[in-house]
């Protein structure tokens, strides 16, 4: 990943606006910054939230909150609590998370 572009800067993610995305199960906060060709992301699952879809969009993730449930494609699963991150390449390894109580987690891709 290269970084250009970005002067800096400090983001008060309580004043960014959020979006909703709808999981199978659950839905998702999203307050999004973009910065050049890099998304950072504080995204609030709703408990029971099961994502949409197999993503194979690399990201950088570090739950702050609560308890993620990372699932890949091959079948295996991690759990992620606050502290704990994955990294993933673009078109790695597919992968979609839920969650039972909820979860806040701080993203970059």
């Amino acid at each position: 990943m290269e970084m250009k572009n970005i002067p800096f800067g400090l983001t008060n993610w309580s004043e960014i606006i959020p979006t909703e995305h709808t999981g199978d199960t659950g839905m998702a906060l999203w307050r999004t910054q973009q910065f050049d060709n890099i998304r950072v992301r504080m995204v609030e699952y709703s408990a029971g939230y099961l994502a949409d879809h197999w993503c194979e969009k690399g990201h950088i993730l570090l739950v702050l909150e609560g308890e993620l449930h990372t699932e890949l494609k091959d079948g295996r699963e991690f759990v992620l609590t606050p502290g704990v991150s994955y990294q993933v390449a673009d078109h790695a390894e597919p992968h979609r998370s839920y969650t039972k109580n909820g979860a806040k987690l701080f993203i970059i891709d």
